[in-house]
């Protein structure tokens, strides 16, 4: 499975998509935006799927935005990479992705790491909305997920200034969720995803659900809806599960798949 700009390959449970423009940064144009629309899509129907790894064509770093010399030309002016069509930030999985970051992720790249559950980013990572230096708006999903994953006030602060945010700082204030060596990026990606595809996932995917979920309702919905999203894991797999774990299985993290 693979076109030009996007390169998908697949190992057992876990995707890996990789924007394969380096010559631009991993820069995107509307073509690219779309196939990876498609391509998640596609990811969300297949019933093997367990998790997904999203990253940069080596020397390109994750992705430096938008194609600028498309933006320039005046071809992608008013498209929104939020929109209704194909509008890929806009899409909201039901399986975990994690994004794999080296190098810099910024401007609509930085909305595309943030769109992602988790981000592992190496020494080389840079985080910012770095399309405040020539006047580009954020119609991405970024001003809504940037702050509730760091806060309003650092939201703020990287929204308004447009500064670099290196590795150790976006670890520090919870944009990056681990931090390795340069060049482990996607490797550490993807034994993480391995990780989460091995649990038992009913229960999983349905606290993550109310996760995500729980912040368009006041608490009290939330909790319902919670206790609600989580009753087809006390048919399925909570009793079973208890009585493997109490014998000794998966008391180290290694539940095994169901």
């Amino acid at each position: 499975m693979t076109t030009d700009s996007v390169l998908v390959a697949r190992d057992e449970a876990i995707w890996t998509v990789t924007i394969n423009r380096p010559r631009a940064r991993n820069a995107c144009d509307m073509a690219t935006v779309k196939r990876l629309h498609d391509v998640f899509a596609e990811f969300e129907a297949d019933d093997t799927a367990r998790a997904a790894v999203l990253t940069g064509a080596a020397g390109g770093g994750f992705c430096a935005g938008a194609d600028l010399h498309e933006l320039s030309s005046g071809a992608s002016i008013g498209f929104s990479w939020a929109g209704e069509d194909k509008g890929l930030t806009r899409r909201q999985t039901t399986k975990p992705v994690i994004a794999a970051v080296h190098g810099h992720a910024v401007a609509a790249g930085l909305a595309l790491a943030v769109c992602c559950d988790l981000r592992v980013a190496d020494a080389t990572a840079v985080f910012g909305v770095f399309c405040r230096r020539y006047g580009g708006p954020m119609p991405n999903g970024a001003t809504v997920r940037l702050p509730r994953l760091i806060g309003q006030s650092r939201a703020l602060d990287m929204m308004l200034t447009g500064r670099a945010v290196e590795a150790e700082e976006a670890f520090a204030i919870g944009l990056a969720n681990r931090l390795v060596p340069a060049g482990e990026a996607l490797a550490a990606a993807q034994a993480l995803a391995r990780e989460l595809a091995a649990f038992p996932q009913t229960a999983m995917l349905s606290d993550r659900a109310s996760l995500i979920d729980q912040w368009n309702w006041p608490e009290d919905e939330a909790i319902r809806r919670e206790v609600a999203g989580a009753a087809a894991a006390f048919e399925t797999d909570f009793q079973s599960g208890a009585g493997r774990f109490v014998a000794g299985h998966g008391r180290h993290g290694d539940f095994g798949a169901e």
